[in-house]
């Protein structure tokens, strides 16, 4: 796998180039919570012709690393080597910071579901460690946890 850190410390600095475009682009008044997510111009050709729910949690999961490699996934995809929800969508990050994705969620609506209550959870004003609660609670039925 990849070191973690390198990782983080370049979603975070595309993080900053993201958020700074968008607010430069947009002025709100509104409470709504906002969530990071990729532009779909550099999502591979597959997701973006995928689903509405499958492009948005590839946008979402892809750049939060922080709040979606702490997310467990149910689906059984800890057998391919998957330790968390962010795996489900990103094979590996680059030191120079370019993704490459992995095509797992696009074909599974566990994960995507996931990602989505993640989301969802996020934008109502929820803590990633309520989403993670909800997470285990909802989806555990389905089987063991990918995270170790």
């Amino acid at each position: 796998m990849f070191s973690r850190t390198p990782k983080l410390l370049i979603v975070f600095i595309i993080l900053i180039l993201v958020s700074t475009t968008v607010s430069a682009c947009s002025a709100s008044t509104s409470d709504e919570v906002h969530l990071y997510m990729l532009p779909m111009g550099q999502m591979p050709t597959d997701v973006q012709n995928a689903p509405v729910a499958v492009q948005e949690a590839y946008q979402f999961a892809s750049v939060n690393p922080d709040v979606m490699e702490d997310i467990p996934c149910y689906c059984g995809c800890g057998n391919v080597g998957h330790e968390s929800n962010f795996d489900c969508y990103v094979s590996a990050v680059d030191e120079k910071g370019n993704i490459t994705f992995d095509n797992h969620a696009l074909g599974c609506s566990i994960c995507v579901d996931i990602t989505q209550d993640v989301m969802r959870m996020l934008r109502e004003g929820r803590s990633p460690q309520e989403a993670r609660a909800y997470v285990d609670g909802t989806y555990a039925k389905y089987g063991p946890s990918n995270i170790p």
